[in-house]
């Protein structure tokens, strides 16, 4: 009898240590997630920087990736992570076509899923999403650039270039393009569009951007909508050796760019930084929430975070920017 109790201590002993061992592969797997992004410029990495902060401080493991731009990529991570279980993950999805169908299948398979850069509208199942409004951010651009161009020559019809990413991520981009124009046409501004090239990685917006300006030497001004096409615009301007003539408008916000508007080359005027610090800051936070079963303010929701216009010559505000830029990286 005593033999039979020893065995069946034994055997229980076994199964609980089993159990436990059980316990504690789901309570690590449950501790990690994944962050998502599609490009390698300053605002993807300040973004996943925002990631990992918010990963650390909520006591998770996060593994970063980048899909460079390829909708293949992104779907053999995301097919990835729901096959290694991982708990879930926050992700600016490269659009609202493709991303979607991907990102619902693995969500159906238990990932769950934050979203950054877009509109839930599209990610119905996805926790919560975080992101500027394009539309509305590239007006306060375009707000600058009326009073800009309306100072210099009310009268002026004005000869502009357009530098976008309308192939890359069409919503955005359009939006982006709306949300400035429409600034312009509310001011009054006479303009003609006589150039428009998809450019958004720097390298690509200096090569496009120098032939754009070869082609239409009298370009008054170009709108940039990203930040690489920002940058690669001032560069090309630079090169082509039309400072003082060809000015530019953009989009986003870095160090580099704050630089170019502090430039005693006076070529950039305008851009209106986005927070994508926050944006992934804030994205990780609500998946970790859902994670463990928080509810938290903004649920189910597109949640916008607000654009900082920065403007040549406001320098207390250029270097606010960039002291709080800092403190975060």
């Amino acid at each position: 009898m005593k033999k039979i109790i020893v065995v069946l201590m034994v055997a229980v002993l076994a199964m609980s240590s089993v159990f436990a061992q059980g316990v504690e592969e789901t309570h690590t797997k449950s501790k990690v997630i994944a962050g998502v992004v599609f490009q390698e410029d300053q605002f993807m990495k300040t973004l996943s920087k925002g990631y990992s902060d918010a990963a650390k401080n909520r006591g998770y493991e996060i593994q970063l990736a980048n899909t460079t731009n390829d909708q293949s990529k992104e779907s053999d991570f995301i097919n990835t992570y729901a096959a290694q279980k991982i708990a879930g993950v926050a992700i600016s999805p490269m659009n609202t076509q493709v991303s979607p169908a991907v990102l619902s299948d693995a969500n159906d398979a238990g990932l769950v899923i934050s979203i950054c850069n877009a509109a839930i509208d599209a990610f119905p199942y996805a926790v919560a999403s975080y992101t500027a409004d394009n539309y509305s951010f590239c007006h306060q651009t375009g707000v600058n650039a009326a009073k800009y161009l309306l100072e210099k020559d009310a009268n002026k019809t004005y000869k502009v270039g357009i530098v976008q990413y309308k192939t890359l991520v069409p919503e955005q981009s359009s939006e982006r393009i709306r949300g400035f124009f429409t600034a312009l046409d509310e001011a009054g501004v006479k303009y003609e569009i006589v150039a428009d090239q998809d450019a958004w990685l720097q390298d690509m917006a200096v090569a496009k951007t120098g032939d754009m300006l070869a082609a239409n030497p009298d370009i008054d001004f170009i709108y940039a909508a990203n930040d690489g096409g920002t940058v690669g615009s001032v560069m090309a301007v630079e090169n082509a050796g039309l400072a003082g003539k060809t000015v530019v408008f953009g989009t986003d916000a870095s160090e580099q760019i704050v630089d170019l508007l502090k430039d005693p080359n006076n070529i950039l005027q305008a851009v209106t930084g986005q927070d994508p610090y926050a944006i992934g800051y804030e994205a990780v936070d609500a998946l970790i929430n859902r994670i463990e079963g928080i509810h938290f303010e903004g649920e189910g929701k597109t949640n916008i975070i607000p654009g900082t216009p920065l403007v040549r010559g406001d320098n207390a505000e250029l270097d606010a920017f960039i002291a709080d830029w800092q403190s975060k990286m």
